[in-house]
């Protein structure tokens, strides 16, 4: 009996539902196409005039503005390394030293040779000075018909085989010389310098990778040399801000490190290209770092103003609707108590304002309850939303006997 009952219960309360359903469509066919059955209580704000911005805010890291690795040109064990991390560099500082015995002694052996290739260059030039003055005296002979001509074909075999030997000694010096220079700057490679030419005289050692003693092979890195200042904010832009982003435009720079403070920067690069995997280009703001508050790696945001209109006719973005493809406004109308649909369009539209450039409009707009409107719709307004006076002009695409 009990489940009877509910049963009951239940079909009357449906039949009561159903009943009430058709009475509301029948009201709202009876009221026609353009307004609601009954007047939708809505809330409302003025269209104001005032300034707008278009910002785009792009997250990205800082990296430095030059990095490299400095690593030994020669294998060798590490004697002395004179710097650590956070440490301060002077250009061409020697930063590193190397056992440096073998090498010594390879600049003493071509040391050596060079001075042997030089003892028999001397002796060379001695034996061309004697080959040559016999030639001569054979040449002198044979012009008195006192020599031979044999004589004289011998003694100008042996002149042009001096002139040959001494040029090979003077190559033997020249080459030995080259070694010498060669094993010298081998040598000078066993002291490990940080060179740069450009920017900054001063940078900052950023990591160490290698300690003392260690066993080094060439190219191995020893320490990474950084230039803070300025920084290297780097950030990607997606595809519909890229058009508006170009080198030179400023932007405003904030950490988590350091709450509250901005730092100015400027966009120095922009690449030509987007990724296809994240249809994202890379963008390079450059930040002055005079007291190296910042460093490398830190999380930043970047704040870039894309354009600013003074005096701008503003509405909440929450007032933008679309209907029937078509975005626009419900315009309330005071005295009628009723909601026009405004199409128009809108210019820069942050995160709470939205710019009209077309057309012109003032008083109210809709905020709240518009999702329920059509065109011609009653509405309940706030109270407190008349005017003395009367309500502003409409605006000119819902004028009475404009075109709709």
């Amino acid at each position: 009996m009990k489940k009877f009952g509910l049963v009951l219960l239940l079909a009357i309360v449906g039949a009561a539902g159903w009943q009430v359903y058709r009475r509301v469509a029948d009201a709202r066919l009876q009221k026609g196409p353009g307004r609601s059955a009954m007047p939708v209580a809505v809330e409302v704000q003025p269209v104001r005039k005032g300034p707008i911005r278009d910002i785009g805010v792009f997250t990205g890291s800082l990296e430095p503005e030059t990095q490299f690795i400095i690593a030994p040109k020669v294998t060798g064990w590490l004697r002395k390394l004179l710097v650590n991390v956070g440490d301060t560099v002077e250009r061409n500082q020697i930063v590193a030293v190397l056992d440096d015995e073998e090498f010594a002694q390879q600049v003493d052996q071509a040391q050596a040779e060079l001075q042997v290739a030089k003892a028999n260059a001397a002796n060379s030039a001695s034996d061309l000075d004697i080959a040559k003055r016999e030639y001569e005296r054979a040449k002198a002979l044979r012009e008195k018909q006192i020599a031979s001509a044999s004589e004289l074909d011998a003694a100008e075999a042996a002149f042009n085989a001096s002139q040959t030997r001494y040029k090979v000694s003077l190559a033997q010096v020249d080459q030995k010389e080259a070694a010498l220079k060669t094993a010298q700057l081998r040598l000078s490679y066993t002291q490990v310098r940080a060179f740069w030419e450009n920017g900054s005289p001063t940078r900052v050692v950023g990591e160490r990778f290698v300690h003392e003693g260690a066993l080094l092979q060439i190219n191995q890195p020893i320490v990474s040399i950084l230039q803070n200042d300025p920084m290297t904010a780097v950030v990607h832009v997606i595809e519909r801000d890229y058009p508006k982003v170009t080198v030179g435009q400023q932007g405003a720079v904030t950490t988590d490190a350091y709450p509250g403070e901005t730092f100015s920067g400027m966009i120095a690069r922009v690449a030509p290209l987007l990724k296809e995997s994240s249809r994202q280009a890379r963008v390079e703001v450059e930040v002055p770092n005079p007291d190296q508050k910042l460093k490398p790696g830190m999380f930043v945001r970047v704040e870039v103003e894309f354009a600013r209109h003074p005096d701008a006719t503003l509405v909440p973005i929450t007032a933008l609707v679309k209907r029937n493809g078509a975005q626009g406004v419900f315009w309330a109308d005071e005295k009628e108590r009723t909601a026009r649909f405004v199409s128009v369009t809108t210019g820069i539209i942050n995160g709470e304002l939205a710019e009209i450039t077309d057309p012109a409009i003032s008083g109210l707009v809709v905020t709240l309850g518009n999702h329920l409107l059509e065109d011609g719709s009653e509405v309940v307004l706030p109270d407190g939303s008349d005017r003395d006076g009367g309500a502003p002009d409409a605006p000119a695409a819902v004028r009475p006997g404009a075109a709709q």
